[in-house]
């Protein structure tokens, strides 16, 4: 029995006309002026609303070659519900406004009988935004492909349970037909987030946030996890999607293709100023299969 997990989101955090939605992710693809790649094998890609967020995540899918694909895994964070754990979907389809994602149930059964992930309900499910955001771009570059989601909630997991899950879910990578889509947004700056790291060897605010956030994505680059948890560690820097990054770095380190992150846009809601202001960061990244 279908069992749909509904576009909560669409109407608000970006347009529920299927017609604009389309048309607008055309031109923000194209903008980029990328050329798709079957060797990309996975993105970084923000999940803010699209008026804030969808220019700098066409940087991101705009890599894609769908062509070999039949799978994609999704991994966001959860910013609503509390579990120390991964969640599968317990829905059998994705909607968005133009066009459906089927779940791929049978990789969710495999990836259960692992016995070390959580289920999440359909409530949860749809008040996560994070996978959402990345939908309508995955329905769009694959348009005409026969592609399965695997959608994975990651919860507050600790440093040995991201390297836990990296380690169990590192043998997908491996198979080329195979696709991991992965959701974060960057820092978080400001009063209302409890955040403001300021170095003003840097100057602006916004040059000292983009400093910040530069040190953590060359970290990513090196594909190195430990490296990127010293960094969390040091600078507590709010990105939000740290522990899906974290289970994608342990799965390219624990997979047998060699894997290299390359990030290619960075950018902020607004340029903070003033310690009364606030700003989220937005970054896009690849990851290529290096020959």
């Amino acid at each position: 029995m279908e069992k749909a997990r509904q576009p909560t989101h669409a109407g608000s955090w970006y347009t529920d006309n299927p017609t604009k939605l389309s048309s607008d992710l055309e031109e923000w693809l194209s903008a980029t002026g990328l050329v798709k790649s079957p060797d990309v094998r996975g993105v970084i890609a923000p999940h803010a609303g699209y008026s804030y967020s969808g220019r700098a995540a066409a940087y991101a899918f705009a890599n894609i070659d769908p062509t070999n694909i039949s799978r994609i895994f999704l991994l966001g964070p959860s910013h609503h519900f509390y579990t120390p754990k991964c969640a599968l979907s317990t829905a059998t389809v994705y909607k968005t406004p133009i066009g459906d994602l089927p779940v791929d149930v049978e990789m969710i059964k495999e990836i259960r009988a692992m016995g070390k992930f959580g289920m999440m309900d359909l409530r949860v499910d749809e008040a996560e935004h994070s996978m959402e955001m990345h939908l309508p771009y995955l329905a769009k570059v694959f348009e005409g492909h026969d592609v399965k989601v695997v959608p994975i909630l990651v919860g507050a997991v600790s440093a040995e349970n991201e390297a836990m899950y990296g380690e169990l879910l590192a043998k997908y990578v491996d198979d080329p037909k195979n696709f991991f889509s992965v959701s974060s947004d960057f820092c978080h700056w400001g009063s209302r987030f409890n955040y403001m790291h300021y170095d003003n060897t840097h100057g602006a605010i916004h040059k000292s946030i983009e400093a910040l956030d530069k040190k953590g994505m060359d970290i990513i680059e090196t594909g190195d996890p430990d490296a990127f948890k010293k960094y969390l560690l040091e600078f507590d820097n709010t990105i939000c999607g740290r522990h899906p990054i974290s289970i994608f770095l342990h799965m390219i380190k624990h997979s047998s293709s060699k894997i290299k992150i390359n990030f290619l846009r960075y950018e902020q809601s607004s340029q903070c100023q003033t310690m009364r202001d606030s700003s989220v960061s937005y970054a896009s990244a690849a990851a290529k299969l290096e020959s």
